[in-house]
């Protein structure tokens, strides 16, 4: 993608899954990456992925509940990259199940791994982005937060829809900053997906059928190319949008 080359970016749950998926494509347009995760040898992995395709890529051991942590990896990428052109905050602990089973520790977790971490990293990176002429920020939502049938899902769609309107409220606030702010709502096939899928067959099958290509996307070809896409000048004019990359199931009108 023209105009990448050089660009630094800061990615949240970046060991695994979809996180690694949207480093390793980041990776191939030549965007310098900190990778930050609760476990550092899976981001070591990841960061050896991304160096093999010609970047700087720094792991760092992240909780993303941790304010101190997330003021760390800021810290470190704009000291190993002088500034921070994307952000990706993908990292979520998710609580499921019906209401009165979910505890208090699981909802505040979700919480404060989903929208917490997002608003306080999306605060930490504005000056920065702001001071290189502009950037680009990916929240992740999820058609949990609008199914028609919310059982089982309300604690996890009501975190997910909070992240939307942090979304809104940040590309209408940073704008004239040149700071664009969009929502990405995904099914990829990441370990979570496919526990899910190992322990709900028969809502898996269901599932399945009610996503238009019949597949979950791919984690770097599918969602990686989509996140790099939307990177470019080629769709600078986008911002507050949430975007699902679900094969056509989701309608988010």
């Amino acid at each position: 993608m023209p105009g990448l080359r050089g660009k630094a970016a800061l990615i949240t749950g970046a060991g695994q899954g979809i996180g690694q998926g949207i480093a390793l494509a980041l990776a191939s347009e030549g965007v310098d990456l900190l990778l930050a995760g609760r476990t550092l040898q899976k981001v070591e992995e990841t960061a050896r992925l991304a160096a093999s395709r010609g970047v700087r890529a720094i792991p760092a051991a992240c909780d993303v509940k941790s304010s101190a942590d997330l003021a760390a990896a800021v810290d470190s990428a704009v000291a190993e990259f002088g500034g921070i052109d994307i952000l990706v905050n993908n990292a979520q602990e998710v609580p499921l199940g019906p209401i009165d089973q979910v505890t208090d520790e699981a909802f505040t977790a979700g919480f404060e791994s989903g929208p917490l971490a997002s608003f306080r990293l999306m605060k930490l990176v504005h000056p920065y982005m702001a001071k290189r002429g502009g950037g680009t920020i990916f929240n992740f939502a999820s058609s949990a937060g609008i199914r028609w049938d919310m059982s089982n899902y309300a604690c996890y769609g009501a975190i997910k829809q909070a992240t939307r309107a942090l979304t809104r409220g940040a590309a209408a606030e940073w704008g004239r900053d040149n700071i664009r702010v969009l929502t990405i709502a995904p099914h990829a096939e990441s370990p979570g997906l496919k526990a899910w899928i190992e322990h709900n067959p028969d809502e898996a099958e269901a599932f399945f059928r009610t996503i238009p290509l019949g597949r979950v996307g791919r984690l770097e070809e599918d969602i990686g190319r989509a996140i790099v896409a939307l990177c470019g000048p080629d769709l600078g004019y986008l911002t507050g949008a949430t975007i699902p990359l679900d094969g056509g199931q989701a309608n988010f009108d």
